[in-house]
């Protein structure tokens, strides 16, 4: 438990020492995402902190895969989230959308700090959310909304051909894509998982607003 609870505030710290990036959102539609710091497996603690990063071999993110059904980027990788409703903050559409998606319910007091607004080129200024999500049983996905679930160690966002940069025919910026086994999650959940990669697990101060979505997401 105290391993847990170490790792539980080095997120937590790191991300209260991050300034935020507030981006002019201006006439843009808001929404909320989460990254949700899990155990890896099912009901194992999050233990076995790597000494060189201060972090855990056994934590991971939760992602999706959207459902086929959806109009909108159907089959894709994507981090739990959606519109911010009227009233609401993006850490309350946060656990909103993820108690909605996959069945998750948190608390306020779970939620770690926020990494930056992301614009996309479809018009939303996205804020992702850092929650501590602990053991995380029981995910059960909305099958309106959610095709699978995916528990993704965080490692694999280590590896050394992590992030993958391709350049974009008129753009100055590249395209961030970041693999997963034989395949790679795009922009913008990709640059929102390598900032997490970058910040909260490596403790480097990064920022990814200036990267590139492909132009399938740009709709």
């Amino acid at each position: 438990m105290q391993r847990d609870s170490a790792l539980r505030t080095l997120v937590a710290d790191r991300l209260a020492a991050w300034q935020l990036h507030a981006p002019d959102a201006a006439g843009l539609k808001q929404a909320a995402v989460v990254l949700v710091v899990a155990d890896e497996g099912r009901g194992a603690r999050l233990r076995g902190l790597r000494q060189a990063r201060g972090w855990s071999t056994q934590a991971a993110l939760i992602l999706t895969r959207r459902a086929k059904g959806l109009s909108g980027h159907a089959g894709q990788w994507a981090l739990p989230g959606g519109r911010i409703d009227a009233g609401e903050t993006p850490e309350q559409t946060a656990l909103r959308e993820l108690q909605e998606e996959v069945g998750l319910q948190l608390q306020p007091d779970d939620v770690l700090g926020r990494l930056d607004t992301f614009i996309t080129r479809s018009g939303y200024a996205i804020t992702p959310v850092v929650v501590w999500g602990g053991e995380a049983r029981q995910l059960t996905p909305n099958p309106a909304e959610v095709a699978s679930i995916h528990r993704i160690p965080v490692t694999e966002f280590l590896r050394p051909d992590a992030p993958i940069l391709e350049p974009l025919e008129g753009s100055e910026h590249p395209v961030l894509k970041m693999p997963v086994g034989d395949n790679w999650i795009a922009a913008p959940t990709a640059a929102m998982v390598y900032q997490f990669r970058e910040v909260c697990v490596l403790g480097r101060p990064t920022r990814v607003a200036h990267f590139e979505q492909p132009k399938f997401a740009w709709k």
